[in-house]
């Protein structure tokens, strides 16, 4: 199974997790008319929602490359992930209203106990599902999925505090504490989605992942090939769960077309055995220049202009730099 599909399947269970939920913390508001468990509910339906979005942003994102769409249809998840920031950010809007409008007029508030419980309930299980959807959208490059388990989690910390709130309520009988909960978790809230928005806007704009390049360069310098005398100009996009990673590499200026396409299938191997199956790789070729002999270490080499002195280590700094390495 692809992980397109994988990351579609557990959008799945998201949707129906928050369906369940909703109607749970409904219950709950029902029995308690606590504005703070209301403040949970409201959130829920931006969940119920956006795990919709998600869940149709992913079906689209697994769809094959096509001739109207030849680099996938991945960005999808990015403009998911911006909806579903959007929709946070006007739910805790909401939130701050009710609470402040709640603040200067409390409520009587019911069944505290049972509300306490039910909402308990809903806080373990959003942890558990937010969590694995969060690993798996980072393992299968998904922000949609990563997106929905941050969401079920910021839902999970909203829920914990309102309970810390509710049982202080429950407690002292205090009626303004159940709106002071409400707003301090409205502003988590708007943090959260906030959160989501930059992510999804610096996938839009095709900002460059460092930490991805990180790692990229720390492999393609532990496993380089004596051909390999160095890559530049090297970038990396991530539409979906799909990398696509465009590179110069350099290799003796001698080598046939056959054995230079040799070393480029080593690079694209190597790569696709260590980042997942969803890769599309374009390497240009470069052949070496006389300068280039100070810092290959090639043995044999009948054609050497200069002696060997050093290899330079590849850096995130130099293999994206546009021009041959040299010392």
């Amino acid at each position: 199974m692809t992980t397109s599909k994988q990351n579609y399947n557990f959008q799945k269970i998201v949707v129906i997790t928050s369906v369940i939920l909703f109607l749970i913390k409904m219950t709950a508001w029902y029995l308690t008319n606590s504005v703070a468990i209301l403040t949970d509910a409201l959130e829920s339906t931006v969940n119920v929602t956006t795990s919709f979005i998600g869940l149709y942003s992913l079906y689209i994102s697994a769809k094959p490359k096509d001739a109207g769409h030849p680099y996938g249809h991945g960005k999808i998840e990015y403009v998911s992930a911006a909806i579903e920031g959007t929709m946070i950010v006007v739910a805790g809007m909401l939130i701050i209203y009710e609470a402040i409008k709640n603040l200067g007029n409390p409520q009587p508030i019911g069944r505290l106990d049972y509300g306490i419980i039910l909402i308990s309930s809903t806080a373990i299980v959003n942890y558990i599902v937010g969590e694995i959807a969060v690993r798996k959208g980072r393992k299968n490059n998904s922000l949609a999925l990563v997106a929905s388990g941050k969401h079920l989690q910021s839902d999970t910390y909203s829920t914990v505090g309102i309970m810390v709130g509710l049982v202080l309520l429950f407690l002292t009988k205090q009626a303004w504490l159940d709106s002071a909960v409400a707003l301090v978790f409205a502003l988590l809230i708007l943090y959260t989605g906030g959160k989501i928005i930059w992510d999804s806007l610096r996938g839009i704009m095709d900002e460059a992942d460092k930490e991805l390049l990180k790692k990229m360069v720390s492999l393609l310098q532990a496993d380089r090939e004596e051909n390999w005398i160095d890559i530049h100009n090297t970038r990396i996009i991530k539409y979906g769960t799909t990398l696509h990673i465009d590179c110069h590499l350099t290799i003796p200026w001698y080598l046939n077309v056959h054995e230079a396409h040799a070393e480029i299938d080593k690079l694209s191997m190597l790569i696709n055995n260590n980042f997942g199956e969803s890769i599309d790789l374009f390497v240009h070729a470069d052949g070496c220049l006389d300068y280039s002999c100070v810092l290959c270490d090639k043995q044999g080499c009948a054609l050497r202009q200069k002696v060997f002195q050093r290899k330079v280590d590849w850096t995130v700094l130099n293999v994206t730099e546009n021009r041959k390495h040299k010392i």
